[in-house]
């Protein structure tokens, strides 16, 4: 049986794809890559620039990789902060995925996200097809990458699935940098009993997903039978639609002392301003059956419960991205 490979394992999805696709295909069948040059004692990591074309196949062969879930990406305020690095790394390293797919024949997940929308865009019950010209170098990526997809599905017949995916809510990995993250950094802030300032407005609602329904989302669109599958690519999915206001009061159910205050990054709020209120996922409840199990009170419940005495200071996440795309694209 062909191998598994997850791009980007060590980031926010992959912190906890990862180990979710070995415990359901097996440990030994699972390679996860990353840039990082930490490695486990093991062989189950690789790392793995996927701007580098021969790189990306020579790793496909050599490990006989059949499935590819293709996560490495610069986010979308670092992807703002440092356009020419996220149109290498996002669009370079799809393209060299798609085209080691189409050798080898191998199914690819591509990751889109709301950031694919944008303000002319209808912002409450966004259809899952609609007007999308984004403003942003990280939606453009998105929306290209989308694409692309489409195109090698059709032009090629690989099997090229994906997902919209809005905010996400992680316990197991720490801010990447993406204008949702404000959700992330005010759990991680609530279990340290420290207080909280919010780089977006209290009242700009977005959408959200705990981490455990996009994991399952995703296995569950790569297994879908493709006969059903009107869209294949680029599904809408979501869990809530929120606002930093929500989530705070729901914290403090359990976390009575916690505070938050409002200091606007301005950069954020204007791509967050940008993005849809809500999304419309009724094709994917219809295609293969998507679910959520989490809303708000149930993630707030998990999240406190989960983050417990495992948080620690997490550093910032857009200036560590932005060092690191420096001393890779000077």
């Amino acid at each position: 049986m062909r191998g598994i490979l997850v791009t980007g394992a060590l980031g926010q999805i992959g912190a906890e794809l990862t180990p979710a696709l070995r415990e359901r295909y097996g440990a030994t069948r699972v390679v996860a890559s990353d840039l990082s040059e930490a490695q486990p004692a093991d062989d189950s990591y690789e790392r793995l620039d996927c701007a580098q074309a021969e790189a990306v196949a020579d790793l496909i062969e050599r490990r006989e990789i059949g499935v590819i879930y293709h996560l490495a990406a610069l986010l979308s305020a670092v992807a703002e902060e440092r356009p020419q690095a996220a149109w290498s790394v996002n669009m370079n390293g799809l393209y060299n995925v798609l085209e080691a797919a189409r050798h080898f024949g191998c199914q690819v997940f591509f990751p889109s996200s709301i950031a694919a929308f944008g303000p002319s865009t209808p912002r409450r019950g966004t259809p899952q097809a609609t007007i999308q010209r984004p403003t942003t170098i990280y939606g453009v990526t998105k929306v290209a990458g989308e694409l692309l997809c489409d195109y090698y599905a059709i032009r090629f017949g690989v099997d090229a699935r994906g997902l919209r995916l809005p905010g996400l809510v992680s316990w197991a990995a720490p801010p990447g940098g993406g204008t949702t993250d404000y959700a992330v950094e005010m759990f991680h802030a609530a279990a340290r009993r420290k207080p909280y300032s919010c780089f977006l407005a209290a009242e700009t609602r977005l959408d959200m997903m705990y981490m455990p329904d996009a994991v399952r989302a995703i296995i569950e669109l790569m297994e879908a039978d493709p006969q059903r599958l009107r869209y294949q690519n680029a599904y809408n999915v979501t869990g809530m639609s929120v606002t930093p206001h929500e989530i705070a009061a729901q914290i403090r159910q359990h976390v009575p002392s916690f505070a938050v205050d409002y200091r606007i990054d301005p950069l954020r709020q204007a791509i967050a301003d940008s993005w849809p209120q809500s999304l419309d996922s009724s094709a994917a409840r219809e295609d293969w059956g998507f679910s959520p199990r989490f809303d708000l009170v149930a993630m707030t419940r998990d999240m406190l419960a989960r983050l417990g005495e495992t948080t620690g200071p997490f550093e910032d996440p857009i200036s560590n991205e932005v060092e690191n795309a420096n001393a890779r694209f000077g």
